[in-house]
């Protein structure tokens, strides 16, 4: 019997249904039990890696520990279990057919004809088991993105089908997860959409051993006996899946229906401890029972697509249930926003955050909402592009050199407070080339920043090619701004601050990245604290 035990996910009917969360739910589920466990997500486009992807595409891109731009499903995945994933745990078809095409140059294939099968999803196998090389695990959950019946995704499909004929039922298994829609009209949940999902499965040569139903309605025991009867799933692995306001009552959920009992029972293992879920109720009890609310303001470009900010949310949703504090979430488009009309879209904020991007669009609008916060000294907090928006803003109205910029979209600007950084001057290539991945900071003493870490020295996840101008420090610190954490390294400017504030903070890192419900990241902490005593300023005046 196999040490690893693989699971895959698979979903059907429609996109969107959660893969990722149910996947990482489980992870939850069989972490807190005892076991060792990592997912990976396989997608079917052929771009490399999601870092080229507009976020209005796939929403944001997700960056590990070690550098990799990988799907935001990863970011489910740290967030649920708790650990670090890297570049071995996102494959995408692009890098599959890179990889492939490179042997193929340099004569690994001997002059064989090159073809999807073996080649092809003998490397997905390869590119799967290069996770496991690396470290012990009990059991690997395997995302399969897209839906069953989509042409891309059928190379996967089929390594799929390979593997539980290569190391048997009791080594693998596949969890399919579906739309059961209802019909209002009727007043009836329809099965006939699953079904033929299924059929999909099976015409491929995959049975499902576990079906996830997703509903908006109860799964009577009828509806499951007739799934169970059409698609040759047993009754008891029928898992109903309701939508939910709160993605973290999930594994909760999916610990009622037995998700985690039932396919340990699968891959004969037999159950080391219930899961352990205190932690996440103790969570979700903060989360939900606090009386107190604030309201905070994402300022971006990509606002029309939520989940192009989906980690920035989620740590606001650690952050204020650590502060015992419920987060009202605006995403404002700052497209809108003008110096005239800032008032009218933030004034009713208790924090202002302005988020990450890249390009000349909406920047006038960030620089706006920067300095409305700024004058109105309300709780500010700007990552990365934010942090970059920031130090234009005050060069702009506080150094009043009105033609401050950045030279990311004006080379010929007389003040570039925002620079190329110099291992970045002569790059070509725009995948994966950015100042990727974890670097350390040294934070100054008596400082917000300090303060929330309660730590000298920190470590952070980075995405961007631009940088605070060091020539104009001085300039900054004269008025208030000043840099709060440097890298120790390269002198680089990862924190400011602006001291005549409460609470104005900018990182040129992406804190978002390391947030999760059960250790919150101290930055989001801090920024909620500060925004509900912002509000409570407000309120006494």
């Amino acid at each position: 019997m196999l040490e690893i035990k693989y699971i895959f996910v698979v979903g059907g009917v429609t996109s969107s249904l959660g893969k990722g969360i149910i996947s990482a739910s489980l992870g939850a589920l069989l972490k807190t039990s005892g076991y060792k466990v990592t997912i990976q997500k396989l997608d079917p486009y052929i771009n490399v890696d999601p870092g080229t992807i507009n976020p209005y595409e796939h929403g944001e891109c997700y960056v590990t520990e070690d550098g990799s731009e990988t799907d935001l499903d990863l970011g489910h995945y740290e967030r649920f279990l708790g650990v670090h994933t890297s570049k071995f745990n996102n494959i995408t078809t692009g890098s599959i057919y890179n990889a492939v095409i490179k042997k193929e140059r340099i004569g690994d294939y001997l002059g064989k004809t090159v073809q999807i099968i073996p080649h092809i999803t003998d490397e997905i196998k390869n590119k799967m088991f290069q996770l496991i090389m690396r470290k012990k695990y009990d059991f690997v959950i395997v995302e399969i993105g897209g839906c069953v019946g989509d042409i891309e995704s059928l190379p996967f499909i089929e390594s799929i089908r390979q593997l539980k004929w290569d190391l048997g039922d009791n080594n693998v298994i596949v969890l399919h997860l579906a739309l059961l829609p209802y019909l209002k009209s009727a007043k009836e949940i329809k099965t006939k959409p699953l079904q033929n999902s299924v059929k999909t499965l099976l015409s491929v040569g995959i049975q499902p051993d576990i079906l996830i139903c997703r509903s908006e309605k109860e799964i009577p025991q009828n509806i499951r006996k007739k799934i169970s009867l059409f698609c040759n799933v047993e009754n008891d692995s029928i898992i109903q899946a309701l939508d939910v306001n709160i993605i973290y009552d999930i594994p909760i959920l999916m610990y009622k229906e037995g998700l985690s009992r039932i396919v340990l029972k699968k891959l004969s293992f037999k159950e080391k401890k219930k899961p352990n879920l205190l932690i996440w109720k103790k969570f979700l009890s903060k989360l939900k029972k606090s009386n107190k609310q604030i309201k905070i303001g994402i300022i971006g470009k990509y606002t029309e697509l939520p989940d192009s900010y989906k980690s920035i949310n989620e740590s606001l949703i650690h952050a204020s249930a650590k502060n015992k504090c419920k987060v009202k979430i605006e995403l404002i488009s700052s497209k809108n926003i003008f110096e005239n009309t800032a008032s009218f879209f933030l004034s009713h904020l208790d924090g202002i955050l302005v988020a990450p991007g890249f390009g000349i669009k909406g920047i006038n609008g960030k620089i706006s909402s920067i300095k409305y916060a700024r004058k109105n000294n309300i709780a500010f907090f700007g990552i990365c592009l934010g942090m970059q928006c920031a130090i234009i803003e005050f060069a702009k109205n506080v150094l009043n050199w009105n033609k401050a910029a950045s030279l990311e979209y004006d080379l010929n600007t007389k003040f570039p407070v925002i620079d190329l950084m110099p291992l970045q001057k002569n790059i070509k290539k725009i995948g994966g080339t950015m100042r990727l991945g974890s670097f350390f900071c040294k934070i100054k003493k008596n400082t917000n920043s300090f303060f929330a870490y309660n730590s000298e020295y920190i470590s952070e996840r980075h995405r961007h090619r631009y940088e605070f101008n060091v020539k104009y420090l001085e300039y900054f610190k004269k008025k208030g701004m000043i840099n709060t954490g440097i890298n120790p390294q390269t002198g680089l400017i990862e924190i400011i601050e602006f001291v005549k504030n409460d609470w104005f903070v900018g990182t040129q890192f992406h804190p978002e990245l390391k947030s999760t419900p059960l250790s919150p990241h101290p930055l989001f902490t801090s920024f909620i604290k500060a925004s509900f005593f912002c509000k409570n300023k407000k309120f006494n005046l």
